[in-house]
């Protein structure tokens, strides 16, 4: 636990109320992707049941969903595990991930027995979306609501990092937006890296009006099809960073400043106006995708718009 960063008064309370013997039996932790959820949740886990931190251990069962929801079937598989003896002490954890995907009948099916579970058995939800979870399942649980961390934590995990440039460390910090996960993804992450050169590819072709050559780009968006929203960020960011260019005429507010050469480029090519009117097509992006259009009829309005502006 001496290398988590952050979140030091959710952990300090959950830790009092163990020792006190005050805790409760269902607990709901919120927060982005990235943030720190699943590391809380050992930490909570090897509390409970007095185990090494990191540890596999047969009385923390862990269900994780394999389909977009999770519905009232697999509810009665957790209940049924719930109801199961623990296998090597006299406590159990059952961690659910992803509870946003549960479906209200799921939710329901699931509501008696965080109210009331066998003696010894401690639920543990995570949701990245807090207000998809029934209020009814929300009163029964302590509530931890994961927020980002502050610049002096996000520093503090990135400078465990060695041999990376400054200018890198400065990029991720502001791409996370907080988020340690999100900081550890632009430093690894190759398919991110990959999207975000592709982008300015495109952007370089949108520069030129060449019909043609944006087309193309339908076909290699769809490789980022379960990443829709992080594509559009990452996109909404570069147009962004142009912006902050061509008013400020520096770099210090640059989130990709990695990509400051390409950045500048694009700031001689593009007008201001024009790329407010890209953001907005972007916009209507996102809306579409909430609304479940197409990814690849969303994605060729956003470009054709990105031509015509």
């Amino acid at each position: 636990m001496q290398n988590f960063v952050g979140h030091k008064n959710i952990i300090d309370g959950f830790m009092r109320r163990a020792e006190n013997n005050t805790l409760s039996h269902a607990h709901l932790i919120s927060g982005d992707d990235g943030i720190g959820k699943s590391i809380l949740a050992d930490i909570f886990s090897s509390k409970i049941i007095n185990k090494p931190l990191g540890e596999e251990n047969a009385d923390v069962v862990i269900y994780k969903a394999k389909k977009a929801t999770i519905g009232v079937d697999e509810v009665r598989k957790i209940i049924e595990e719930v109801n199961k003896k623990p296998y090597e002490g006299d406590r159990k954890v059952i961690l659910i991930h992803n509870a946003e995907k549960l479906t209200v009948q799921a939710q329901n099916a699931l509501l008696k027995t965080i109210e009331e579970p066998p003696n010894g058995v401690f639920i543990i939800l995570l949701t990245t979306n807090l207000e998809i979870i029934l209020e009814t399942i929300k009163s029964r649980c302590q509530i931890y609501k994961l927020t980002p961390l502050n610049k002096e934590e996000m520093l503090e995990v990135l400078n465990r990092r060695t041999g990376i440039e400054e200018n890198i460390i400065k990029s991720a910090l502001a791409y996370a937006h907080g988020i340690p996960g999100r900081a550890e993804r632009f430093l690894d992450d190759e398919s991110l890296e990959k999207m975000r050169d592709l982008i300015l590819l495109m952007l370089k072709d949108v520069s030129k009006r060449d019909v043609d050559s944006i087309l193309k780009y339908e076909k290699e968006f769809l490789k980022f099809k379960d990443e829709k929203e992080e594509l559009l960020s990452v996109i909404e960011l570069f147009i962004r960073d142009i912006i902050l260019f061509k008013e400020l005429n520096n770099n210090d507010m640059i989130i990709n400043s990695d990509k400051i050469s390409e950045i500048d480029e694009l700031n001689q090519l593009m007008s201001y106006k024009r790329l407010e009117g890209m953001i907005k097509y972007i916009k209507e992006a996102r809306v579409g995708f909430k609304n479940n259009t197409n990814f690849s009829i969303n994605i060729d309005i956003m470009l054709m718009g990105f031509l015509e502006v």
